[in-house]
């Protein structure tokens, strides 16, 4: 394969990048399941381990079927490189770790994944790095957050799970004017809807569980950045504490690469379309979808990404008992607090992905006891709001 691979559209780019042929010509990519290499001398060896010799050392930190994996993803989000991690949250780990030191401070976006807060309060905190959490959309509040320590500043848009969607390009200017990084969690959009870093971000975080893979069969995460601070840092971080990427799991996200865009444009379809229908339902206080007009974004969601993605949320009336109740009235859509499926999953984030915040944490989310997310599959639209019907 061509490594001049810049003048290739998007979607070829997605089905051709990182394939790198054997002798044996085969079309499809290959799985190299090995934990070690077999060097030609004790010198190429030596060599290898020193740095002075690209090639293969061990598959805690080099493998063919991830490196295929990171290529293809640098290039879809115009990266220099790329390190796949085991999970979403390893890669937040990895870039934290990798970049920053006791003493060192965070500004985070207050609407990102429960699990985050509680890493950057509770873990990073131990180790002497701060962060701060500030409104998502309150630009002078991350502003004035900022302290001659702060860092790195890190937020998700759309958000999880108010899908409240941030100005990219502005937090880029603020951060580079006060000589931090902006960290962009890039996993509900993914490269086909939004690239962060051609919005000025420096980093971007994927959970590629969520719409890389699309189907809901491994765990994985990615930073895509630059060669300095990706390239060395975060891999050096990887190389060292091990939160490393099965072989197998990249080549399965490999295959979810390929039909990316053609996924992403059909979740949001079937997104639009249920969150217009949700709008009209009688018991439905609310309904949070960037594609919608009545979203407070959505002007800026049209702006800054090329569709709306597949992810949802609605408040009904009545707090968690009736939210249960909407829940489990459902037959087939999937009670699951995964998300980016090709199978529509539904959850209480109250109770689930955001159940280990204080509730007054989740108050200053913006996450009621009555919210409901929906990541929206690719079934028949219908039937999905035939479904949620029998609840509300």
């Amino acid at each position: 394969m061509t490594d001049d691979f810049e003048q290739w559209g998007f979607d070829t780019r997605a089905v051709r990048v990182g394939s790198h042929r054997t002798n044996e010509g085969e079309h499809s990519e290959p799985i190299f399941p090995t934990s070690s290499y077999v060097f030609a001398s004790a010198a190429e060896a030596a060599a290898r381990f020193a740095g002075t010799q690209p090639g293969n050392i061990y598959s805690r930190f080099t493998n063919p079927t991830v490196r295929a994996f990171e290529e293809r993803l640098a290039a879809l989000e115009g990266g220099e490189t790329c390190v796949a991690t085991a999970s979403g949250m390893a890669a937040i780990l990895a870039t934290c770790a990798g970049l920053l030191k006791a003493g060192d401070h965070i500004v985070s976006s207050r609407a990102i994944f429960g699990t985050t807060v509680i890493l950057f309060q509770n873990y990073l905190a131990k180790f002497g790095i701060e962060t701060t959490f500030v409104a998502q959309t309150d630009y002078a509040a991350w502003e004035r957050a900022i302290t001659p320590k702060t860092r790195l500043l890190f937020l998700e848009t759309p958000s999880n799970p108010l899908t409240e969607i941030a100005d990219i390009a502005r937090l880029a200017k603020l951060a580079r004017a006060k000589g931090c990084l902006l960290v962009v969690d890039n996993c509900f959009c993914t490269p086909a809807l939004q690239q962060p870093l051609a919005l000025g971000a420096d980093i971007v975080i994927h959970s590629a569980t969520k719409y890389l893979d699309g189907q809901g069969r491994c765990v994985g995460g990615a930073v895509v950045g630059d060669k300095e601070r990706v390239g060395k840092e975060v891999y050096g971080f990887l190389r060292t504490a091990g939160p490393c990427l099965s072989p197998f799991n990249a080549w399965v996200f490999l295959k979810g690469l390929e039909t990316l865009t053609l996924r992403m444009q059909a979740h949001s379809r079937n997104a639009l379309a249920l969150a217009q229908w949700l709008e009209q339902q009688p018991g439905v206080k609310r309904v949070f979808y960037p594609g919608l007009p009545s979203h407070p974004q959505h002007p800026l969601a049209r702006k800054q990404q090329q569709d709306f993605g597949g992810l949802l949320s609605f408040e009904v009336e009545g707090g968690t008992k009736a939210a249960w109740r909407l829940i489990d009235a459902t037959t087939f859509i999937s009670i699951t607090a995964n998300l980016g499926d090709t199978k529509t999953t539904i959850t209480h984030p109250a109770t689930t992905t955001h159940g280990r915040l204080t509730p007054e944490q989740r108050a200053e989310a913006g996450i009621g006891d009555g919210l409901v997310r929906v990541s929206v599959g690719l079934e028949d639209v219908e039937d999905l709001k035939k479904d949620l019907a029998r609840g509300l």
